[in-house]
């Protein structure tokens, strides 16, 4: 799986889950972390673990496995794919980090023209 591809299945992953607010991020030029980073918030801290366990069992399922997992037993958890980085926020741990204004020289990517693929 190319990039795109696994922001495409994470992305279709949370909104099967009610995620809120999904954002996709391109940083390929910006910095060597990951090409993109996938933000969603969850409305409690239940949501915001299925929402992680729904797009990491979705992606194993594509033959992707994360590099490393972060943070799952608190607001914010972080899937690592190497290539794409999904955080799975907490919406008060999200506001608090504001993740979309540090990297807001990132490409906008439309969530919606992800979810009609």
């Amino acid at each position: 799986m190319n990039s795109m591809d696994i922001v495409k299945v994470a992305v279709k992953a949370a909104d099967s889950k009610k995620g809120k607010d999904i954002e996709v991020i391109g940083i390929r030029d910006l910095s060597v972390l990951a090409d993109y980073f996938v933000l969603v918030s969850g409305d409690s801290s239940t949501q915001v673990k299925a929402l992680a366990d729904e797009i990491e069992y979705k992606l194993s399922e594509a033959g992707e496995e994360p590099h490393h997992v972060e943070g799952k037993q608190s607001g914010w958890i972080c899937l690592d794919f190497s290539s794409v980085v999904i955080h799975v926020f907490y919406k008060e741990q999200r506001e608090y980090f504001n993740l979309e204004h540090l990297w807001k020289d990132g490409e906008i990517i439309d969530v919606e023209k992800l979810l009609e693929d």
